[in-house]
């Protein structure tokens, strides 16, 4: 099995991409690329893989969605809501919130949207080949997850490891230890100083980690009562917890 991960960023030069070559429960990491891939690239990558992470909203919330459609319509029909969360979250954001106690960032009201564009785009050019994309991530060749969830059901370190400044870089290099004693059936190799050196590369390696438990169905179900939001707007996909 091989599986990839794509730490998506609205820049293609801080996008990461990681491939992982599973042999039974061993997985090790066979490439990693931080600023080399295009859309066309991306595109092509979930094709070569049996399964591709993407740390980016694979969808917007429906109610948002309504709300532009209503506003474009020439507003009419427009009321104020109660309360926003329908408009900034997710039936996914929600339930994470709930299960893991972390707020992903809003879609729709942060600046992770960009990303969101792009990913639609790439998805795209999945589809424009007669690619079918499930958005729960049960089926097809993407999943949508989150690092620092998985690094938190895991009892890994989950913040304060991005960025370039001495303590956050201090701080990967001991998340890195960390994996390899926690995660024995996740191999780094030649490429630990390079998730070290930059967050884009890790997040890289822990997506196509994720992506490799969902194609093995070790990652949670989408509960029932949310997989008619979930085909619509994404959902995120966590390991099970053991």
């Amino acid at each position: 099995m091989l599986t990839a991960g794509i730490d998506l960023s609205a820049d293609p030069k801080k996008t990461g991409v990681a491939t992982l070559e599973w042999a039974g429960d061993r997985a090790t990491v066979t490439a990693i690329e931080v600023g080399g891939h295009s859309d066309a690239d991306l595109a092509d990558l979930n094709q070569v893989v049996d399964k591709a992470g993407i740390d980016c909203p694979l969808g917007w919330p429906s109610a948002f969605v309504d709300y532009l459609i209503a506003h474009r319509a020439g507003g009419h029909d427009l009321v104020v809501p109660p309360t926003r969360h329908p408009l900034t979250n997710r039936a996914t954001d929600l339930h994470l919130r709930q299960s893991v106690r972390l707020q992903p960032l809003s879609v729709s009201a942060d600046r992770i949207g960009a990303a969101a564009l792009r990913c639609a785009a790439i998805l795209s050019g999945l589809t424009r080949k007669g690619i079918e994309i499930d958005r729960t991530g049960r089926a097809g060749p993407v999943v949508e997850v989150y690092p620092a969830a998985a690094l938190k059901l895991w009892g890994l370190p989950h913040q304060g490891y991005k960025g370039r400044e001495t303590a956050n870089t201090r701080r990967r290099a001991e998340l890195v230890q960390l994996i390899g004693r926690v995660l024995p059936w996740l191999h780094l190799g030649a490429y630990a100083e390079l998730c070290i050196e930059t967050d884009d590369a890790l997040d890289a390696v822990l997506c196509a980690a994720i992506a490799g438990l969902a194609h093995r169905g070790e990652t949670d179900q989408v509960p029932t009562e949310h997989l008619a939001a979930a085909a619509a707007e994404g959902w995120i996909g966590l390991p099970v917890r053991h």
